[in-house]
């Protein structure tokens, strides 16, 4: 493979999936199909609605997306969770990922957040659910966590028939760890216990999923995404049954796939 920018491509059920040398041609892949995604749904319905991925996986793709030729004062963001109890200006608050990173980058028509510090997490449950439901979510950017998990469904709560759009969770452990060692948090014991988050059955609703998936440590959970039965014990999985999904993995989150087109494959084409 001569250049980073080229990709080794292959199915995994109905999700493309897209391997990358770099994290950095990842990222800029991923942002590339999503404001295409984001153009076509201002087309047809004259805005689009997006869901966006927060962490440290998905810098590089919003990096590059902020920088696209997007008509963002057309364009409705949301978040797919946030931790209960926690102050949006908290440093490893969603909101403020987003925020930051996002809205006072690009200044969308709309921001919606999701306040886990609010009074009555039901009532915030259900305020975000309609909005939520209003009307077709055009992309939603789903990241597999170390665990499987797809926003905070973890493998314990998550459900693919799941009546709920947002509901509230407990954290597994290896979850908590993760948002801990990525040095959101000073240590695990730091970490929030609980979560609201958009389901498994919410983010389907959403008419494309964009997957970037960089780094090592999640090549795991690309594994058991990909080759693996299709299962909440990965919630990551359902991804083989989107109708449009595209999956962006770099060389070494791709490092424990089976099939020939993994990234052996990458690297014996780069000699």
């Amino acid at each position: 493979m001569s250049n980073s920018a080229q990709s080794t491509e292959f199915v995994s059920g109905k999700a493309r999936v897209h391997v990358f040398e770099s994290p950095a041609a990842l990222g800029n892949a991923a942002a590339e199909k999503a404001a295409a995604l984001i153009k076509s749904g201002i087309e047809r319905r004259g805005r689009a609605r997006v869901i966006v991925a927060t962490g440290n996986s998905q810098l590089a793709l919003i990096e590059e997306l902020v920088k696209k030729d997007v008509n963002w004062s057309a364009v409705e963001i949301f978040h797919m969770d946030e931790y209960a109890g926690m102050k949006a200006g908290h440093a490893a608050s969603f909101r403020r990922w987003i925020k930051t990173r996002v809205e006072d980058k690009v200044h969308p028509a709309k921001a919606n957040y999701l306040a886990g510090d609010a009074t009555d997490l039901d009532a915030e449950i259900e305020r975000y659910s309609r909005l939520l439901n209003k009307a077709p979510i055009d992309l939603a950017f789903v990241g597999f966590g170390e665990n499987g998990h797809i926003a905070f469904n973890d493998p314990h709560v998550a459900d693919f028939n799941d009546p709920a759009t947002v509901k509230r969770v407990t954290l597994d452990e290896r979850c908590r760890r993760q948002q801990a060692g990525e040095g959101h948090f000073k240590d695990i014991e730091s970490v929030p216990a609980e979560a609201l988050t958009v389901t498994c059955s919410g983010l389907f609703r959403a008419e494309a999923w964009v997957c970037a998936v960089p780094d090592r440590r999640k090549a795991e959970a690309v594994r058991g995404a990909l080759e693996g039965p299709i299962s909440e014990t990965c919630p990551a999985s359902l991804v083989q049954n989107h109708p449009d999904a595209n999956v962006y993995l770099d060389r070494e989150s791709a490092s424990l796939l089976s099939t020939s087109r993994n990234a052996a494959s990458l690297a014996a084409d780069s000699r």
